[in-house]
């Protein structure tokens, strides 16, 4: 019975061990804006972009909303390749595209930028990066 008591208690140990190297450290970057704003003063971002427009206190740290970013990009119109240079039918129509990037930064007590989520954003042209990440990440 023993053997079972110190056996089971040595399970739990090593379980919760185990659990406790599961919690995020630091947070790995998981995109381009985290990569280039997390560990960065959360003034320096806001002295950039201008300021928060929401902030919500959660436990030790703060969760602030930013919107800003506002542009419009013009998307041609898109035609097949008859070659030769000529153009055949139209494929897409040309449009405009009301830009703006709305993201969520959770900021530690010291005022350090923990982590950052895309709320509003669109996708780049041609594959290429989002709006958001072109627009906050831009030197």
């Amino acid at each position: 019975m023993n053997l079972l008591k110190s056996t089971t208690k040595g399970l739990i140990a090593a379980l919760c061990l185990a659990v406790a190297g599961c919690t995020t450290v630091g947070g790995v970057p998981t995109n381009e804006i985290e990569a280039r704003w997390n560990g960065q003063q959360a003034g320096a971002f806001f002295a950039k972009f201008g300021p928060p427009v929401a902030d919500v206190a959660s436990g030790s740290s703060t969760l602030y909303t930013w919107r800003g970013g506002y542009n419009t990009r013009v998307v041609p119109a898109t035609f097949e390749d008859l070659g030769d240079g000529k153009k055949g039918r139209m494929l897409t129509r040309a449009r405009t595209e009301y830009l703006r990037c709305e993201v969520q930064l959770t900021v530690s007590s010291d005022y350090i930028i923990r982590g950052v989520r895309t709320i509003v954003d669109r996708p780049g042209t041609q594959g290429g990066k989002s709006y958001c990440a072109e627009f906050l990440t831009a030197a």
